[in-house]
């Protein structure tokens, strides 16, 4: 196959990242555009990946006490008006709900942009001791906010996600919570999605509103560009005060309780397709892909070769998740070329010869190498090259990270890093907001976190020379 053969439909990547991006939702039939604007409509194949990156993180969620739980689409705006910060916040993205049944509304009722205040308004009626807590909830749901650029999954009006919100009857207690939840979402991140991630807390201005420390798993996409990829928040007790959420403690004494917010959303099926795809589409991660392998007859008109292939198929499906290909209408040049589109990790080639001989070809979406391998030890060879893949789709990320990673020292040296190898790049930082907003004025790009792993690049902030305090990473995002 020629270069013409995979490229024909797809943008180069190199050429227009944005307008690549868009081709390979459609064509792979992740998702697509809807008459209602901002919306898209999740294909089956999108929503697979959705529902193996729910079942991973759900399982995750439930080991640590997290029990799965539902609230009404509809607040009330004298709920949403409860907490100062938060409504401040989301204002700009809510959308309204003001008739029902032909008859206009006593009060507007606003289309979830999250569940804080709905959640907060339950947990004050469940809660009165001590004895009650913690209540670890989480809700798979979908919310509105009313973006006024939209790309699927990345930033659309309606989106998929999971809310955690649980109430804890000591700071400590929310505070440890609020990081086990971070970790979960880095290994849902890296060990699923094959995507290193830099894990940090957010300045005070990007922070959530409402919120008094949030933290992040930030990712690096093929371009340069920062996506964050989940965020946990402390609330300490700025929803239990005004929500009213109070309980007996052990002494006796009334105590307002603390709380904590997490959640990852559909954005991270962007993630997949910026940190992995090419020029062919997608690439997806084995753990994470619908379809692991697919197994292609070769000269399928031929007899026994349709038996033969089937027969293989079954036989792996006891084990991954598999696709064969018998379409009679598309050749098997279409059918490699279709597949890899689609980012099917690994690809089974079956004809004459091959049956003949007792052998498969073993084909990798990621790397494009062949290997023939006997029958007998195919289901192993299986196994092992679908860990390999997941193990250096990871590490091609994580060299690409490193790469656009750098250091800065003057406000002129992140500019030009930016400008010259967009990605991370880390500087020293005084604390004030004067400075993190003159890097966003100058370079457009906004702090990612204050990472966790801490590192001492000089004593001066590299905006203003004033005396540093920590080491923050800048970075434009999507």
């Amino acid at each position: 196959m020629g270069k013409e053969d995979f490229v024909k439909e797809i943008t180069n990547i190199e050429e227009d990242f944005a307008q690549w991006y868009t081709d390979v939702v459609r064509k792979a039939e992740l998702a697509d555009y809807t008459d209602v604007k901002g919306f898209v409509a999740i294909r089956p194949y999108g929503y697979a990946l959705w529902e193996n990156i729910q079942k991973y993180a759900d399982e995750k969620f439930k080991k640590v006490g997290v029990t799965n739980l539902y609230m009404p689409v509809l607040i009330p705006e004298s709920l949403l008006n409860k907490e100062k910060d938060h409504v401040e916040g989301f204002a700009p993205e809510v959308a309204w709900v003001t008739y029902g049944g032909g008859e206009e509304l006593e009060e507007r009722l606003c289309i979830r942009p999250t569940s804080e205040t709905i959640m907060s308004t339950m947990y004050s009626k469940w809660v009165s001791s001590w004895r009650d807590l913690p209540i670890l909830g989480n809700q798979w749901c979908n919310v509105l906010r009313w973006e006024k650029e939209t790309r699927p999954f990345l930033r659309s009006r309606e989106f998929l996600w999971q809310e955690g919100h649980t109430v804890h009857e000591t700071a400590d207690e929310a505070k440890a919570m609020t990081l086990q939840m971070l970790d979960i979402y880095a290994d849902v991140v890296e060990n699923l999605l094959a995507i290193p991630v830099l894990k940090g807390e957010k300045t005070e201005k990007e922070k959530f509103a409402g919120a008094e420390n949030t933290y992040t798993v930030e990712t690096l996409m093929i371009d340069g560009r920062a996506l964050q990829s989940g965020t946990s928040h402390y609330f300490g007790q700025n929803f239990a005060k005004p929500f009213d959420i109070k309980f007996q403690n052990r002494e006796g004494k009334e105590e307002y309780a603390y709380q904590t917010s997490w959640g990852i959303s559909t954005r991270l099926i962007g993630a997949v397709i910026m940190a992995h795809g090419d020029n062919r589409g997608l690439k997806l991660p084995p753990k994470v892909a619908p379809i692991q392998v697919v197994v292609v007859p070769i000269a399928q008109h031929k007899e026994g070769v349709l038996d033969k292939t089937k027969e293989l198929a079954n036989t792996l499906s006891k084990k991954f998740r598999v696709k064969f290909d018998d379409r009679d209408n598309y050749s098997p040049g279409f059918k490699f070329n279709d597949w890899e589109m689609r980012g099917v990790p690994l690809r089974v080639e079956m004809g004459p010869r091959d049956i003949e001989n007792g052998e498969a070809v073993l084909v990798r979406r990621d790397t494009q190498s062949k290997e023939t391998v006997k029958l007998e030890n195919i289901e192993s060879r299986v196994e092992e090259l679908l860990e390999e893949i997941q193990r250096d789709m990871y590490n091609v990320c994580l060299e690409r990270r490193k790469a656009k990673t750098t250091e800065a020292y003057t406000l002129e040296e992140i500019a030009k890093n930016l400008d010259e190898n967009q990605g991370y790049v880390k500087a020293m930082w005084c604390g004030d907001r004067a400075c993190e907003d003159k890097v966003k004025e100058v370079t457009g790009a906004p702090s990612r976190c204050i990472p966790f792993n801490q590192e001492h690049l000089s004593d001066k902030c590299a905006i203003c020379g004033k005396k540093a305090e920590k080491m923050v990473v800048f970075g434009r995002q999507y």
